[in-house]
C-alpha cells in the first residue's frame, strides 16, 4: 500500500477534493471521452467507459456533460484529440513516481510537468526508469462503512481477486487487470457497492519518508495533481501512522 493512497483518503476526509471539484470534473470528462473513442459509446460493451461512468456518478457529474463527453469520443460532436502518456521520475527521498497524463498538446504538458518536478525537488527520467518498481493491477474501491472485512474478503476471493486491503475508511480490492470486470461483477453480485474501479499501479515495495521530506514530496504530488492534464500520480512511499496523524492535523 503506497503512502500516497493513504494520504489521498485523508484528503478526501478533510474535504480537499470538494475544493477541487472543477478539476475532478475535467479529469473525469477526459476519461469518458477517451473510453468512448477507444471502445464505443455503449457502456454495456465497453468496460472502460462503464468504469468512467461510475466515477462520474460518484463525483456528481451532470448527465448532459457526460453525454457530450461520450459524443465527443465517438465523433458525434467535435472535440479534442487526447493522447495518454506515462511520465516516470523520482521525487524527494528517491521516491519513484508514475504520472499518468491525458493531453491534447504534449508540447504544452511535458514542460509543465518537468517544471513542477524541478521546482519541487523531483526530476523526470527516461521511459522505464520507474515503472518496473510498480505492478499493473485492477483496483476496486468500496466504502468501509458497515462492511465486514472477512465477508468482503471471502466474496472477493471467490470472484477471483488477489487481495483486499483496509485503506483508512475504504477497502481496496486488487485483481489482475484482465480479471477486473469479473471480480467487480462478483462483488456487486454479493451485495457490495463499488465506489470506483479501474486499472492502477501498485508499488512492489515502499520507501519510508517523514518530516520535511514527506512534506516536500506531498507538495510535489499535490502540485502535479493540480494540473488539468494529470490524471493520476502513483508513488512508492510509506508514511508511519505518527507521520500520517501529524500531516492530517495540519
Amino acid at each position: 500500500m503506497s503512502g500516497h493512497s493513504r494520504w489521498s483518503t485523508i484528503k478526501r476526509k478533510k474535504g480537499a477534493a470538494d475544493a477541487k471539484r472543477g478539476k475532478v470534473f475535467t479529469k473525469v470528462i477526459k476519461e469518458i471521452t477517451i473510453a468512448a473513442r477507444m471502445g464505443g459509446g455503449d457502456p454495456n460493451g465497453n468496460p472502460r467507459l462503464r468504469a468512467a461512468l461510475l466515477n462520474a456518478r460518484a463525483n456528481n457529474l451532470p448527465k448532459d456533460t457526460v453525454d457530450r463527453a461520450i459524443k465527443k469520443g465517438t465523433g458525434e460532436l467535435e472535440g479534442e484529440a487526447y493522447e495518454e502518456i506515462l511520465y516516470e521520475g523520482f521525487g524527494p527521498g528517491g521516491v519513484a513516481l508514475l504520472i499518468e497524463v491525458t493531453t491534447d498538446n504534449r508540447n504544452r504538458t511535458a514542460p509543465e510537468v518537468r517544471s513542477v518536478m524541478t521546482k519541487r525537488g523531483g526530476n523526470l527520467g527516461a521511459t522505464g526508469c520507474a515503472a518496473h518498481m510498480f505492478a499493473r493491477k485492477g483496483q476496486i474501491l468500496i466504502a468501509a462503512d458497515g462492511v465486514d472485512e472477512d465477508s468482503l474478503m471471502m466474496a472477493a476471493l471467490d470472484a477471483g481477486a488477489e487481495d483486499v486491503v483496509d485503506n483508512d475508511g475504504e477497502f481496496q480490492v486488487l485483481a489482475g487487470v484482465a480479471d477486473l470486470e469479473a471480480v467487480r461483477e462478483g462483488i456487486e453480485g454479493a451485495g457490495y457497492a463499488v465506489r470506483e474501479y479501474g486499472p492502477t499501479w501498485i508499488p512492489q515495495s515502499t520507501i519510508p519518508v517523514e518530516g520535511q521530506t514527506a512534506q516536500t514530496l506531498l507538495r510535489l504530488i499535490e502540485t502535479l495533481e493540480d494540473n488539468d492534464d494529470v490524471q493520476n500520480v502513483f508513488a512508492n512511499f510509506e508514511l508511519s501512522d505518527e507521520e500520517m496523524a501529524r500531516l492530517a492535523g495540519e
